[in-house]
């Protein structure tokens, strides 16, 4: 029997919860491949293009990610995704991705992309198993995803 995904909601992040996605940590062996969430709220911040959400689930922030717009395509971009150590292998990560998808989707269509490390087996197997598909675009030197049209 499988265990229903856990009610997961994306929230704006404010001055009432952000010092608890301040405080989000992955677990350590995927520190590699994100940044510290701080970096990413300050990029949000100062950087003009990002836009932050916290990963909640009954009232508690479990994880961080943000999303821009790419001008050129119209594409969503899903970044700095991390979800709290505490809370991986328990379904969190895919429930936010599909609370994300759920936001950004007009008329059941889709338009987002995102980008991952090459080494991060983990990342990739999630994203595939939700219908991205790699596109052979590089972003810097990590691999771009896309998810475009229904699922």
């Amino acid at each position: 029997m499988t265990e229903a995904p856990p009610d997961v909601q994306l929230v704006e992040v404010d001055a009432s919860n952000w010092r608890a996605v301040a405080a989000v940590r992955p677990h350590p062996n995927q520190g590699e491949f994100v940044a510290p969430v701080v970096y990413y709220l300050c990029l949000s911040h100062y950087g003009g293009q990002w836009h932050p959400l916290a990963v909640e689930r009954d009232g508690s922030i479990l994880g961080h990610v943000m999303w821009a717009v790419d001008d050129e395509d119209g594409s969503v971009w899903l970044g700095g995704f991390v979800i709290d150590a505490t809370a991986q292998s328990a379904g969190v990560g895919r429930a936010a991705v599909n609370a994300f998808l759920e936001r950004f989707a007009e008329d059941g269509q889709y338009n987002i992309a995102l980008s991952v490390s090459p080494e991060n087996s983990v990342a990739r197997h999630l994203y595939s198993s939700i219908g991205f598909v790699e596109t052979g675009e590089m972003d810097d030197d990590e691999i771009v995803l896309r998810l475009q049209s229904s699922r």
